[in-house]
Order: C-alpha cells, then sequence, then structure tokens
C-alpha cells in the first residue's frame, strides 16, 4: 500500500489517532490546545479527507457518530516523510547530516546507534543472523 502525502493539519489529526487510537471527530478536535483549536468542521472535513486519502477508516458507528482509526502506521508515516525531505536534496544525506550536526541536534550517540544499526542491517543481508 502506498502511504499518502500527509499536510501538517492531518499529520496532527493522526498524531490523535496514533496516540489515542480510534476517536471520534469530537475526541480528535479536542486534543487539540484550545487556544488555536480548530474548528469541528475544519476537522471532520479533514478526517474524511485523510478517509479518501485511505490513512484512516471508519471502525464503527456510535448513535450518529463514527468512530475512526488510523489506517497507516506512524512509522509508515514518517518513511513518506523522510524519503520526500531527501527528495529535496536530490536523496543525498551529507547535507542533511551537516545542518543536523551544525544545528547540535544529531549527537555522537545518535551516530554510534546508526552505526549499530548499520552493521545489524549488513549482519542479516550476509546471512550472518
Amino acid at each position: 500500500m502506498t502511504v499518502p502525502r500527509l499536510t501538517k493539519l492531518e499529520l496532527r489529526i493522526m498524531e490523535a489517532l496514533w496516540k489515542l487510537g480510534p476517536c471520534s471527530v469530537r475526541e480528535i478536535q479536542e486534543c487539540f490546545p484550545e487556544p488555536g483549536r480548530p474548528a469541528y468542521t475544519t476537522v471532520q472535513t479533514v478526517v474524511y479527507r485523510l478517509e479518501r486519502k485511505k490513512a484512516l477508516r471508519r471502525a464503527k458507528k456510535i448513535g450518529n457518530a463514527y468512530v475512526f482509526e488510523a489506517a497507516i502506521s506512524r512509522g509508515a508515516a514518517q518513511g513518506r516523510f523522510i524519503d520526500e525531505l531527501l527528495g529535496m536534496f536530490g536523496s543525498r544525506m551529507q547535507p542533511l547530516m551537516a545542518h543536523l550536526i551544525e544545528s547540535g541536534k544529531l549527537t555522537l550517540k545518535d551516530v554510534r546507534e546508526a552505526e549499530e544499526a548499520l552493521q545489524k542491517l549488513a549482519k542479516k543481508e550476509r546471512g550472518d543472523d
């Protein structure tokens, strides 16, 4: 299944579903902080858009309200976003890594964890596992 491209508001709605599990539109709307909370109808419109994109689905109906659940995982959505981000750099990691290092957002611990993950992947590819 192809993971759809998500807008910032769509991602925030998906975050509510990933965090809380199945929710109604009202429950999703109430996850937003009070100042700047989007209107119920705005959240409802975006939820229906996410349903058309197959990012979420109707889980059940309670009275006249639908309960929605995520149809894609957080990891899949993050992977799509990272692939798009890398695409902006011509699929080169170096500019992104340089920025993360210069901004102090990439630590030596992060690098070591990445090295360990690469070593595990290499072992798995060789069949040492």
